[in-house]
């Protein structure tokens, strides 16, 4: 498969940015709001799959040029930032589900390269921030990566009623180089001093980054049993060894019951983690961001109960009730008195909520999908709402084939009640309905299938909410989504 892909970006405007809330300070007139993101990019992606009796072998390349930096690397505008960025994948699996009499076997190596690349110098603010730069301040920073893994799982059916999984791997992960120009120094709780001109500090105390590299061991063990008609009980555990923080356990849990002949009910527990980032561990002499060696894991612990309903074979019906315990959250707090943020494990959060979903085929050429979620969760250390997710959001979707291949799908998106974190004044997040409609054209000559589609169709303000900041949010209207816009496809298949 080769796919390319290319696109302007939409240009919505933001009104304010960070530059604008330096500007009251220092008393300079450098921001470039309000003034549109910056979301060009061109897409190109390859991929490979190849299979022949047990043996799989499945390569890829993302590659990606000509990226905008959005709002901005530090949430003031920047027109002319580009960034660039490869990923290149190869992962060999061999799988026999006949290994032995009883045993399935599964072993897979996969290699992982990644690089992000600067192709145009990128403003953090624009000519004339802080009364010292008169070029702005520009800072290029640019990360080479690999990875390494290898792992390998067997099912055992061997016993009465029961049926093993074992598994065991390890990865290997490389920040392997770091390269960075730029034309400013940090002094902790100062604003930026300016260097003399664009200054490459690759290989230095300077750079943004520091290299280094992660190990991690795993093993795990998972068993379900039919412990009884109708019952059954799947109950596994995985033991994680990092090189940098530490151990971490996981288990899980499943119960099902096969409560009729139509309903299912499910009682699931489940414990993960998500290992500190390169950024949130290893950034330095940063604008924005600097890390912290001493982060533990983030954990999540989530109980849920969920029910499958099939009345009829035309209508699925779906309800689950969930409730997550969200400990030692990994944030970007802000520094008092300086441009920056640290990161630390900074409290916990609760969380509960359902989700309510329903699949059905009213007529053989009419289809309806939709789904309802609630969630209300809590930063216990605030004991206020987290903020950022909305409390209701509701998704339709129909799938009408008024004629033979002919297909219409209208979409709609409707998000509601969004609340701000305790300390950001700002108003609620306002809420949208976001409709799609799609004409689509199926095996037109046998190859050929055509599409065209208008999003956003009533041209919503639709916005994602900013980041909250210190003393105030840098982008204080928050992040708008594009208005209306039109989008065509043509595939040939053969």
């Amino acid at each position: 498969m080769v796919e390319y892909h290319n696109t302007n970006g939409q240009r919505r405007i933001i009104g304010a940015d960070a530059q604008t809330f330096y500007d009251s300070i220092f008393g300079t007139h450098a921001s470039l709001a309000p003034g549109p993101v910056n979301l060009q990019r061109d897409n190109l992606d390859a991929r490979l799959d190849i299979s022949k009796g047990n043996w799989r072998f499945r390569g890829g390349l993302q590659h990606r040029s000509d990226i905008g930096t959005g709002a901005g690397v530090a949430q003031a505008l920047d027109p002319q930032g580009r960034y660039g960025s490869d990923r290149w994948n190869a992962d060999l699996t061999y799988h026999n589900p006949e290994f032995t009499e009883n045993w399935d076997v599964t072993a897979q190596t996969s290699y992982f390269d990644t690089s992000q690349t600067v192709q145009r110098n990128t403003l953090l603010y624009p000519p004339g921030a802080f009364g010292t730069f008169p070029g702005g301040v520009t800072g290029n920073p640019e990360i080479f990566e690999h990875h390494a893994r290898v792992n390998i799982s067997g099912f055992y059916s061997g016993l009465d009623r029961h049926s093993l999984r074992l598994g065991a791997g390890f990865n290997y992960d490389s920040l392997y180089a770091v390269r960075e120009t730029k034309n400013f120094f940090l002094l902790p709780g100062r604003p930026p001093f300016p260097l003399q001109g664009l200054t490459d500090v690759s290989d230095t105390p300077s750079v943004f980054l520091t290299p280094g590299n992660r190990k991690d061991y795993f093993f795990s063990l998972q068993d379900e049993w039919k412990f009884a008609n109708d019952w059954e009980l799947t109950a596994g555990v995985r033991y994680d060894h990092y090189s940098d923080f530490g151990n971490t356990v996981n288990p899980r849990l499943a119960l099902v019951w096969e409560t009729r002949h139509d309903l299912t009910t499910k009682l699931l527990y489940g414990r993960a983690f998500r290992a500190p980032s390169w950024a949130e561990t290893r950034n330095i002499n940063n604008l924005v961001s600097l890390g912290n060696p001493k982060l533990n894991p983030e954990t999540i612990n989530t109980l849920e109960l969920a029910f499958d309903y099939r009345p009829i074979d035309q209508l699925r019906l779906g309800l689950n009730l969930f409730n997550y315990w969200w400990s030692d959250i990994i944030r970007f707090i802000p520094d008092v008195g300086a441009t920056t943020n640290t990161a630390h494990n900074s409290g916990q959060q609760i969380g509960r909520g359902l989700e309510l979903e329903a699949d059905w085929r009213l007529a053989s050429m009419f289809r309806v999908m939709g789904n309802y979620s609630y969630q209300h969760s809590i930063d216990e250390s605030t004991d206020h709402n987290s903020g950022y997710a909305p409390l209701h959001k509701v998704y339709l979707r129909a799938d009408w084939e008024f004629l033979p291949d002919w297909h219409l799908n209208p979409q709609l998106d409707w998000i509601i009640d969004r609340r701000r974190i305790l300390g950001d004044n700002r108003p609620a997040v306002g809420d949208y309905l976001w409709a799609d409609l799609t004409l689509r054209r199926k095996r037109l000559r046998d190859h050929w299938e055509v599409a065209f589609s208008v999003r956003n169709l009533f041209n919503a303000d639709a916005r994602e909410p900013s980041p909250a900041g210190n003393p105030i949010a840098p982008i204080p209207n928050d992040l708008p989504l594009p208005g209306r816009y039109f989008y065509g496809e043509i595939r040939f298949s053969f």
